[in-house]
């Protein structure tokens, strides 16, 4: 080509073509065109020209663990390109071409062979309660104190966003599984009465100000709200964010039926249904897709809907999509339901490593371009052709916000996304000027000291106590509880 490309052509049968490449003769068969990147790379493309990908799925049976399976044409092996998150779990058995490279924006694409690859991920166990635990008995007074003061609050939720209701009532329900672990339960009663009082009237469909509602167009659960004015909800109506409200509906949800299994029985069909609007794995369904939001390709998932943007399919709050299939495994886990269980928790495991991979930039990522590095410790919106600072709701100089908001909210699967504290630490200094920022909000402080305390608990404690409101999804008692979860500390290397 005139601007430097070299591009190979590859048929199954003769072909002519013209000089501008049209073709000069009928032609019946396969044609396939490939950039050659290196002279390299031209043995290896003449090598695997006549075997092709017509088709794919995805297993994801086995726990921890997604398959791809490829059917293909023509005679000879297959060769595909893979990710660098692929290749970070790929089993050593699927045949790698490290000779072959191209570049995309989510990392060099590198050949691999074979017509089934298995990516395997590290398994884990996380359940309602924090892995360390709180023990120092001082610091049990102070989360005891704090959760008086906390559930002493309790009020009914005025709003009527399915985003910020749901907030709210995972809020609660954190208050309680943070009683229950610290043993005590003279609080756990009041926030089971106040979470019964406020989710039931949502799956009864007797709540005034919004309600949930079956789209048979497009298989899925969207507000009533929603439904008539696609702006309401943050765009649930046309399938925004499912998995960031329902996931804080089903972990609200699973806290209860946990801590009322009476109301469990009655209320599991509405649970399930929830789970199953964005995270349903079957392939014949009757009311929801497979896997509405889940990319089994990139590993992530997408949280915009309906809406058609330039630059492609969007998702700005990876913890929140991980917050969502951890709520899964929550459900499952109340109804003694291992396979939903491990199927959540292996979603949240891929979503986690996704989000470190492309959403966290560390001073030492080569994925991405030095100067976007120097400038960026984390993504804020990650679009399928662009990465984007700012966020749908701050500009990118609010480093607060991109910080808080690809970390709400605390829960124990937070200490999985965010387990190397080399890279916590450059995060929080990082953002920590734009704290002196006039204006900054008292709970997007909050979400900085939560990550501090993982490297310097001392500060962050006393820069928390410090703090005069928290987010909406938050508490006083979370932050504490996390805090205190933190006793073991990790020296950055």
């Amino acid at each position: 080509m005139n601007n430097g490309q070299i591009w190979l052509i590859y048929s199954s049968a003769p072909l002519k073509l013209s000089t501008d490449l049209r073709c000069a003769e009928e032609f019946a068969g396969v044609v396939r065109i490939c950039i050659l990147t290196a002279a390299e790379s031209e043995p290896i493309l003449d090598q695997f020209n006549t075997s092709y990908a017509v088709a794919g799925s995805v297993d994801l049976s086995v726990p921890f663990q997604i398959r791809y399976n490829w059917k293909k044409k023509g005679s000879g092996e297959l060769l595909m390109l893979c990710l660098p998150l692929h290749r970070e779990i790929l089993c050593s058995y699927a045949v790698r071409i490290p000779g072959l490279v191209f570049q995309s924006i989510d990392g060099a694409l590198e050949g691999v062979i074979g017509e089934s690859w298995i990516l395997q991920d590290k398994k884990i166990s996380i359940g309602w309660y924090a892995s360390n635990g709180v023990e120092d008995s001082e610091e049990k007074d102070q989360l005891t104190a704090a959760l008086e003061q906390d559930v002493a609050g309790l009020s009914p939720i005025t709003t009527s966003s399915s985003y910020f209701y749901g907030k709210a009532l995972a809020r609660a329900a954190r208050l309680a599984l943070i009683a229950k672990e610290i043993c005590s339960y003279s609080l756990v009663g009041q926030i089971r009465e106040f979470l019964v009082n406020s989710i039931t009237p949502w799956l009864k469909g007797t709540f005034p100000g919004n309600a949930i509602l079956y789209d048979p167009k497009w298989g899925g659960l969207i507000s009533k709200n929603g439904a008539t004015d696609p702006g309401a909800d943050f765009g649930l109506g046309i399938y925004n964010d499912h998995h960031y409200h329902w996931g804080y509906f089903c972990y609200a949800g699973a806290v209860l039926a946990k801590l009322d299994p009476s109301w469990g029985r009655l209320y599991k069909p509405h649970l399930y249904a929830l789970v199953g609007d964005y995270m349903n794995l079957k392939r014949h369904n009757d009311f929801f897709p497979r896997l509405r939001n889940f990319d089994p390709w990139l590993l992530h998932s997408w949280a915009g809907g309906l809406t058609v943007f330039a630059d492609g399919r969007n998702q700005e709050s990876t913890s929140e999509a991980i917050n969502a299939y951890y709520a899964a495994s929550l459900v499952g886990l109340a109804y003694g339901d291992l396979h939903l269980i491990q199927t959540g928790l292996t979603l949240a495991v891929l979503e986690s490593r996704a989000a470190q991979s492309l959403w966290h930039v560390p001073s030492w990522s080569s994925l991405y371009e030095s100067q976007f590095v120097d400038q960026n410790r984390v993504v804020g919106v990650l679009w399928a052709s662009k990465r984007d600072s700012g966020l749908w709701f701050a500009p990118p100089d609010w480093r607060e916000c991109r910080l808080g908001i690809q970390l709400l909210p605390i829960t124990p699967i937070t200490e999985y996304l965010f387990k190397d504290v080399n890279f916590v630490q450059e995060l929080v200094e990082w953002t920590w000027p734009a704290l002196s920022r006039a204006g900054v909000g008292e709970g997007w402080k909050g979400f900085v000291y939560a990550l501090q305390a993982m490297y310097a608990r001392g500060p962050a404690l006393n820069n928390t106590l410090l703090l005069k409101s928290h987010d909406d999804g938050n508490s006083l008692s979370n932050l504490l509880w996390w805090i205190f979860s933190q006793r073991q500390m990790r020296i950055p290397q």
